[in-house]
């Protein structure tokens, strides 16, 4: 999908990869999101844009707990429910976010991580809400799933943009989307979107899909396993 006037630039998105492919033993991949910008009539815009990539990946509901140390132990504390939080999120751009666009546009376009937009399930005080979600920013910032690169776009000639973005090991599956924002003097001028499908195969499939079908079989299997190979390693214990 493309979003322009008629005397706006034209961005043609394009991805290194519209299919990942998580097999066993899959340490991650780097995706290459790249493209032109062009003016209506198809030729170099000719003038001087920043570029803006987001990539998303599949949204889920999530419950964030704080710890705390209560005579010396680590015990959950308070907790709070998002009813959608992206499961992956990535920014990068060819300058800082601040130098770009003033807050309220980098809100609406949830450009960076301080403008994520999480949904909280039933009400709860702003001051709570921003302190849960910088702790889950923060969380998965560590784990790879959320990052932020200020510098991460580069611009040639004013008419290619590249970008390049790690997908880490741990990603969940499903559709991700990959914006692309033309922005000049504050203002968002065009927009484009890539689709890339992140799929498992092979054995892995076969467990998510099991699990996901049939969570009591699943379930059941795995105490099976569990006691199986308890009973397994007892036995060969006691001829030791």
């Amino acid at each position: 999908m493309v979003l322009t006037g008629a005397r706006d630039p034209i961005l043609v998105p394009e991805v290194s990869q519209h299919e990942v492919q998580v097999r066993q033993g899959f340490t991650g991949t780097e995706l290459l999101l790249y493209g032109a910008i062009l003016d209506p009539a198809g030729s170099r815009a000719g003038e001087s844009y920043d570029i803006v990539v987001v990539l998303k990946g599949p949204t889920e509901a999530i419950r964030v707990r704080e710890k705390d140390k209560v005579f010396g132990i680590w015990v959950n504390a308070e907790s709070t429910a998002f009813r959608s939080a992206p499961s992956f999120f990535a920014v990068a751009s060819s300058r800082p976010i601040d130098r770009i666009v003033d807050e309220r546009t980098a809100a609406i376009y949830e450009l960076g991580l301080d403008y994520l937009q999480l949904s909280p399930s039933g009400a709860i005080d702003p001051e709570e809400q921003a302190r849960f979600t910088a702790g889950l920013v923060d969380l998965r910032q560590r784990q790879g799933l959320y990052q932020q690169d200020p510098g991460g776009v580069e611009i040639s000639g004013q008419v290619l943009y590249t970008a390049r973005i790690a997908l880490p090991s741990n990603v969940r599956t499903g559709t991700y989307t990959a914006e692309t924002f033309a922005i000049t003097q504050g203002r968002v001028v065009s927009s484009a979107t890539a689709k890339v499908e992140v799929r498992k195969l092979g054995f892995e499939r076969f467990i998510a899909s099991f699990a996901q079908d049939q969570p009591l079989g699943y379930g059941l299997l795995a105490v099976c396993l569990s006691v199986a190979m308890g009973w397994t390693a007892g036995r060969l214990f006691a001829r030791v």
